[in-house]
């Protein structure tokens, strides 16, 4: 999504000599945190290379709920739109390089290029439809059935997310995880 944003922008000399800069490139390590939970997202961040998560602290326990990888958009969608403050925080798991836009920018891009909004509210829909799967597949699914969901639907989770984070997003402990594996 972001590349193809830049080279429309790119394309019209004039809006690139205005915007150009907005796309703020950077490296960042493993466990960079991009959000804390309580503060407001005033960033839209897309994955260039590398995996990103998002997660909450559950009485001292983490729990994660969605990755990003590359092409993909991450923000806090409630706190970004909204302007609350995150119920949740974003943070590198491998070593990544992430294109940022600030919330002023990413609103005026959309108003000179509206095909983008679209782009951008399609990609909400999803991100929805992926959290309602997963409040459904938690109430209906044992551990075992959403582990193999995991492998069929999303491999290059299994390949590249620590065990840790994957029993976590699977509402497990590691031990457990490891049990089904074991007997896979």
């Amino acid at each position: 999504m972001i590349n193809k944003i830049i080279e429309k922008v790119k394309e019209d000399k004039g809006n690139w000599d205005k915007f150009g800069d907005i796309f703020i490139e950077r490296k960042i390590e493993s466990k960079a945190v991009l959000l804390n939970a309580g503060e407001i997202a005033n960033y839209v961040h897309f994955v260039k290379k590398g995996c990103l998560r998002e997660w909450f602290n559950k009485d001292g326990k983490d729990i994660t709920f969605q990755f990003f990888m590359e092409g993909q958009p991450v923000a806090s969608i409630d706190s970004f739109m909204n302007g609350e403050p995150s119920l949740f925080s974003i943070e590198s798991i491998e070593p990544s390089i992430i294109i940022s836009v600030r919330k002023d920018d990413f609103e005026k891009l959309f108003t000179i290029y509206p095909e983008f909004k679209a782009r951008f509210q399609s990609f909400i829909f999803q991100r929805f439809r992926n959290y309602a799967q997963l409040f459904l597949s938690r109430i209906t699914d044992t551990p075992k059935e959403r582990y193999d969901d995991l492998i069929k639907n999303k491999p290059e989770i299994i390949k590249r997310i620590p065990q840790h984070y994957i029993a976590s997003f699977l509402g497990i402990t590691p031990v457990s995880l490891s049990r089904i594996r074991n007997k896979r």
